[in-house]
């Protein structure tokens, strides 16, 4: 395939913001890799959704399942790329699976998704295989596998070369962009990207949606041969369950919905919010951060500088020297741990480590960590006083993939927007956290692909069995409010609360949760209304 060069010059129509100007730089190292393990970063026009569900006519794909890791086996299912036209061009699933240790008790099959949008179930599984209760592993196939666009089912790719995208993307700020000329080479950067995007990728973008993938899942289902679905999705995968749950509702056998989204702010927002405001804005993604960010260096603060690195002996100490962190980074970057951290990639690396309050899934993260890390930056921006010398780029994760989701799936202000003045709102409400979510928002204003069959509604449809939506009240990235307003949106919910920190209960563990999810999904018997679980091992416990 030809390789098509992005347009240059400015981005037509947009208002050039008031200059205010700092250095670009980037940052890597082992945030990336949390940012890829625990939630990959998260992150268009409305249309009416069709009812077009995987009708019993589409053929069933066939599984041949063969080890591929230890302990696991691994398939690929063909599957329509138009769900309109069973019969027409197909795509394949990269599908895996952790047969049940009770063969003689086996339940059926629990399929998972990891959220993202855009996580590869294939690699998630594997990885988040031990925060599985011991009873749900040992009664159920645990299946997963790669949606389409993503991993190794058809992948959105938009370059022949990664450098390529590199090299576009080399401009633009580490974590988001500060000022009218950062602001301005951020817009051109992804506006120059969507092109690309849409000019190698022209059939699969129309068919993306996480409305498509639910109707993935259910021929999925009828091939390892369920009469019903028993899933857990956490993060964007609840959305995928609630899309799944609203488009098949006499197919739910059990469903539990790890930390969601409020359905109508993630999809179209109410009123006209979706002219101005983008998805992560109106789920409130920024103030929930907030929240948290808040919570964590109180904490610090008061564990002490043996318990946690950063703390300032109080929690407004500990607060301060944060801000004055940010302003130190935002005069002079420092190489640290492998990357380079501006104030921009400083906030966004903070986000992203207090999804997990404590070391999850083999990776060393958790909130002793961040505040080692912080402590890190603190020193070396004291040793960095006389640094003149330019520090070199590093290299980003592609964000084709998850973009090709999310902007396909939910409504966003277009490029004519006003997006400085979206992000200093979202700084008046919610601090240095609350722009990043703006600009992240802002990577959709030019996505060029919608797709017909993406689910906007209606969310009450009434399931064949009640919905669990389970929620920490101190999630960073899903607020707390999302998992309520996801209860009451769904005809038949329960909402099981744990009184904690962190994204996802799956990953922040609550031996309490475990053994209500234990039950409900194995026996149906959900947990009695208004129950509240702590967690298993709050933050800076040891």
């Amino acid at each position: 395939m030809t390789r098509t060069s992005p347009p240059t010059g400015p981005v037509a129509g947009r208002r050039r913001p008031r200059a205010f100007r700092t250095t670009n730089r980037r940052e890597v190292g082992s945030w990336r890799l949390v940012a890829s393990a625990a939630a990959t970063a998260l992150l268009a026009a409305v249309c009416p959704a069709t009812a077009v569900a995987a009708p019993d006519t589409v053929p069933v794909p066939r599984l041949a399942w063969a080890a591929c890791a230890d302990g696991f086996e691994c398939a690929t299912a063909r599957v329509p790329l138009d769900h309109h036209d069973p019969h027409g061009a197909g795509i394949d699933l990269a599908v895996i699976r952790h047969p049940a240790q009770d063969r003689a008790h086996r339940i059926g099959s629990l399929f998972y998704n990891p959220g993202g949008p855009a996580a590869a179930g294939t690699t998630a599984l594997p990885m988040m295989l031990g925060q599985f209760p011991e009873e749900v592993r040992r009664r159920f196939d645990i299946v997963s596998f790669d949606p389409r666009g993503t991993g190794g089912s058809a992948p959105v790719q938009c370059f022949d070369d990664p450098a390529d995208e590199q090299a576009l993307l080399a401009g633009t700020a580490a974590g988001y962009p500060e000022g009218a000329d950062q602001q301005h080479a951020w817009a051109d950067a992804y506006q120059r990207l969507a092109r690309q995007c849409a000019a190698r990728n022209p059939d699969l973008l129309a068919h993306i949606s996480t409305a498509n993938v639910a109707r993935d899942m259910d021929l999925l289902r009828r091939a390892v041969g369920d009469r019903q679905l028993s899933y857990l999705g956490t993060s964007y995968g609840s959305y995928l369950g609630a899309t799944y749950a609203n488009l098949f509702p006499g197919r739910v056998r059990a469903m539990v919905l790890d930390s969601a989204p409020d359905p109508v702010a993630w999809s179209t927002g109410r009123g006209d919010q979706a002219a101005t405001t983008g998805a992560l804005l109106r789920n409130g993604s920024d103030v929930a951060t907030a929240r948290v960010l808040d919570a964590f260096l109180d904490q610090c603060g008061q564990a002490g500088p043996q318990t946690c690195a950063f703390s300032a002996g109080t929690a407004a100490a500990t607060r301060a020297r944060y801000g004055e962190l940010l302003q130190r980074l935002r005069t002079r970057p420092v190489a640290f741990n492998g990357g380079t951290f501006t104030a921009d990639s400083a906030v966004e690396a903070t986000i992203i480590a207090l999804y997990a309050t404590n070391p999850v899934a083999k990776l060393p993260i958790g909130w002793t960590g961040l505040g080692a890390t912080l402590q890190g930056l603190w020193t070396a921006t004291d040793a960095s006083a006389t640094q003149t010398a330019p520090l070199p780029p590093v290299l980003r994760q592609s964000p084709d993939q998850a973009l090709a989701v999310v902007c396909s799936d939910s409504a966003n202000p277009h490029a004519a927007a006003d997006w400085p003045a979206l992000a200093e709102h979202a700084r008046t409400r919610s601090g240095e956290t609350g722009p990043y979510f703006a600009w992240a928002d802002e990577r959709c204003a030019d996505w060029p692909a919608r797709d017909r069959d993406r689910y906007d509604g209606p969310w009450d449809r009434r399931t064949s069995a009640p919905i669990l939506v389970v929620a920490n009240t101190g999630d960073p990235a899903m607020p707390y409010e999302g998992s309520r307003a996801m209860a009451r949106s769904l005809a038949r919910a329960r909402l099981l609360t744990v009184d904690g920190y962190g994204h996802t209960v799956l990953a922040n563990p609550s031996d309490c949760a475990a053994e209500h999810e234990t039950r409900y999904l194995t026996d149906g018997v959900l947990p009695a209304p208004g129950t509240v679980c702590a967690p298993t091992k709050p933050p800076f416990s040891g």
